[in-house]
Formats: C-alpha cells, sequence, structure tokens
C-alpha cells in the first residue's frame, strides 16, 4: 500500500481535495505535521548529503552498486533471501502478482480500508479486487471471514490474497497462511506500513511467496522521492520480478517477456542505505511515543489502537476512533497540530471502484471515525505533551 500518506498538507497534493482549513489558527505555536520528511532528513544529513555527493560523482545513476548494496542490505535486515529495488509500492504489488501468474480474468482477495494504490496493483495485472471484512478491533483482514468467504464461494477465479498490514500491525498471518494454502492461494504480503511490524520476531514480509514494501518518504523507512520493492525466499519468482522491471530484459535490448521501467534509482538507493542504518532506533522511539499516547489518553470516549497478543507493532500511525472524528480534527488543527485520516472512504465506495452490492459495516465505520495523530521520530517530548493536552482538552 503506497500513498502520501500523512505527508504535511499541501506538499505533493491537488489543494481542491484538500479539506477546508479552519480559520483563526494561532500564530505562535509552530505547526505539529502528522509527519516530516524534512526532520528525517535533518536528522541524518551529512551521511545522506555524502551518500548523495558518492552518487553524484560516480557518474553511474541507474542500477548501479547503490542499488546492489540497498536490496542485499535489505534483504539481510528482513531475513529473506532476495530484494529487487523498484521506482514505487504500487508497481511492487503489481509486479508480485504477475510474477506469480495472477492475470486477466482471476480475482484477488484484499480489504477495503487500504489506499486505493493496492487495488489499483490489482486492477493493473487484469485481476479483480474481491473484499473481505476486518476485525474491528485491529482494523485488519479478518482472516476468519476470509475462510468463511473462500469455504462458502469455493470460487476457482480466485488466486491470491493481498493482506495489507495497516499502521503498523501485521494482520494475523500464521492463520492466514494456513487458510491459503488450504485453498491454493498465493500470498502477497503488502507491508507498506509494516517496516519491522513482526509476529513472534518474524517480521512483515517474510510470510507471503512475495512482499511489496514503498519507500514513500512518510514511510518508517522513507526515500527523498518514490521507491519500492518486492522481498521474498522464492528466487525464482524474485528473478521473474527482476525481468519485469526492465522491460524483461536479461540481455539488454532484448525482452523474454512483456516488462516495462519500474526502476529505483541510485539516489534513493544511497538515501534509504543511511536510513536503513536509522530504522531500528526511529521504530523504538514511534513506540515510546505510542506509549505515552496510550496512557494519557485512556481515560477518554476514544477508541485506542490495540495491538494483537504475539504483534510487534512498528507504529506507522497512531490511530484512534470516534463519531466526533472531524470536530476533534478541526480542533486540533485550529491548534495547529495537524492529523491525518488514512481512510476517510472504503474503495468499494469510490467512484473508479464503486460496487453498490458490497457491504462492509465494520470498514465503513472504521473509515467514517479513523484519526491519525502526528507519530514520527522527529516529535520531541514537548510536542507529544502538547498533542496529549489538545485532545483532551477536547473532551474536557
Amino acid at each position: 500500500m503506497e500513498t502520501e500518506d500523512q505527508h504535511p498538507a499541501g506538499a505533493g497534493q491537488d489543494r481542491r481535495l484538500l479539506p477546508q482549513r479552519a480559520a483563526a489558527l494561532p500564530v505562535n505555536s509552530p505547526k505539529i505535521l502528522p509527519a516530516d520528511p524534512k526532520a528525517a532528513y535533518l536528522a541524518a544529513q551529512a551521511e545522506t548529503d555524502a551518500a548523495i555527493r558518492r552518487v553524484l560523482l560516480s557518474g553511474h545513476y541507474i542500477l548501479g552498486p547503490e542499488g546492489d548494496g540497498f536490496e542485499r542490505e535489505f534483504s539481510q535486515w528482513l531475513g529473506v533471501a532476495g530484494t529487487v529495488a523498484l521506482a514505487n509500492g504500487t508497481d511492487a504489488i503489481e509486479l508480485a502478482l504477475r510474477a506469480a501468474g495472477i492475470g486477466p480474468g482471476d480475482k484477488v482477495v484484499t480489504v477495503a480500508n487500504t489506499v486505493t494504490a493496492t487495488v489499483s496493483a490489482i486492477t493493473a495485472t487484469g485481476a479483480r479486487a474481491v473484499y473481505v471484512e476486518i476485525d474491528p478491533a485491529t482494523m485488519l483482514m479478518d482472516v476468519g471471514a476470509l475462510e468463511a468467504m473462500l469455504t462458502t464461494l469455493r470460487d476457482p477465479k480466485i488466486k491470491a490474497v493481498v493482506p495489507v498490514h495497516l499502521y503498523g500491525q501485521m494482520v494475523d498471518m500464521p492463520h492466514l497462511t494456513t487458510v491459503a494454502a488450504a485453498h491454493n492461494l498465493t500470498v502477497i504480503e503488502d507491508c507498506a506500513q509494516a517496516h519491522g511490524a513482526a509476529i513472534g520476531g518474524r517480521k512483515a514480509g517474510t510470510w507471503g511467496r512475495l512482499a511489496a514494501f514503498s519507500f514513500y518518504p512518510t514511510k518508517n523507512l522513507g526515500a527523498l522521492g518514490d521507491g519500492g520493492a518486492v522481498c521474498g525466499g522464492d528466487v525464482a519468482l524474485l528473478e521473474q520480478v527482476r525481468l519485469l522491471r526492465q522491460y524483461g530484459w536479461r540481455k539488454r535490448y532484448v525482452s523474454e517477456m512483456p516488462g516495462r521501467n519500474s526502476r529505483l534509482d541510485e539516489l534513493q538507493a544511497a538515501i534509504l542505505r543511511v536510513r536503513l542504518t536509522k530504522l531500528d532506533a526511529d521504530n523504538l522511539r514511534r513506540a515510546t511515543i505510542a506509549a505515552r499516547y496510550l496512557e494519557s489518553l485512556k481515560g477518554l470516549p476514544l477508541v485506542l489502537p490495540v495491538t494483537a497478543e504475539g504483534r510487534t507493532h512498528c507504529w506507522h500511525q497512531f490511530v484512534v476512533r470516534t463519531p466526533r472524528r472531524e470536530e476533534l480534527r478541526i480542533h486540533l488543527e485550529k491548534r495547529h497540530i495537524l492529523c491525518g485520516v488514512l481512510y476517510p472512504v472504503p474503495v468499494h465506495r469510490q467512484p473508479a471502484y464503486h460496487d453498490a452490492a458490497q457491504s462492509l459495516p465494520h470498514t465503513e465505520q472504521a473509515c467514517a471515525e479513523v484519526l491519525s495523530l502526528p507519530l514520527h521520530p522527529g516529535l520531541t517530548d514537548a510536542d507529544v505533551e502538547r498533542v496529549m493536552r489538545e485532545v483532551s482538552g477536547f473532551f474536557a
């Protein structure tokens, strides 16, 4: 799932799509952003500048040693056989599905409370997305509902499942992989919000046949531009992805299969190599902030995030729920605290993918209530205190 989630308002977005700004903002308080890629850059400025200069002086800007180095280092950090770096996370989902043989006429199960990138990647293969309900506690794919749907439908066109590890927490992968195996489904993990999430110490991206990551600047592991990757243990499928990312070439200018241009450039690869060395510490800071939020806000009329037993949350988002979502968002915005809504309209209710026959009450209610409070390593303790104070003040 690749998206401009939690990006500072107005940056890279069509302003016509943004909510109306509240008036009379206090001029003496700095803005607290929902995510801050610039702060991440400044925290490692010297190393990042050196990496960029190294690339510029090398004269090698596409598919070179920086990309090779990042693929090797990310594979080692993740604990998989290999990584293929790509242009973005949407391509990662699509090319993983295509490498696994998913194409026209097939169906792929996923959830509707995701960014449309997940679904657009499925439809780009020629397949059709089929939606399953979420667990209302975690807002992740309800694997029990998936099993019931597969058992009831017995549809041979359903060939794959894309579990979306949303907000920094993983879907119940031990259960899901068992269900998928029983129904002969290929599992392609959407790990765009799960860099470092785990179950029993086993990281997101190591459970499915392949896994797709996004390195959009606001991710836990973010570049300074677009980027993505497909990872996994199936070396043969990874080689298919490697062919697909550059026109199907194994030998230059000779296409063995229909492919495309989806290459991670050397600048972004070098930047990601620097950021990868900071990822574990950044995730620890995210967890510290999340713990403070959970303790401070637990007495309020909010539904707070739930971490399922045995799972390690990497806290890409801190998502609360309230029927008064817009009131709270505007209240905080007036005080220069900017929040995100991930995601306001479920995919099956969006014009491009509308399905009037589809009913997903838990999904639809979640999308009407979710609000992401600021959570990123660049927040100071004072910022965190201010967010907690203003949220509490709203309900006072």
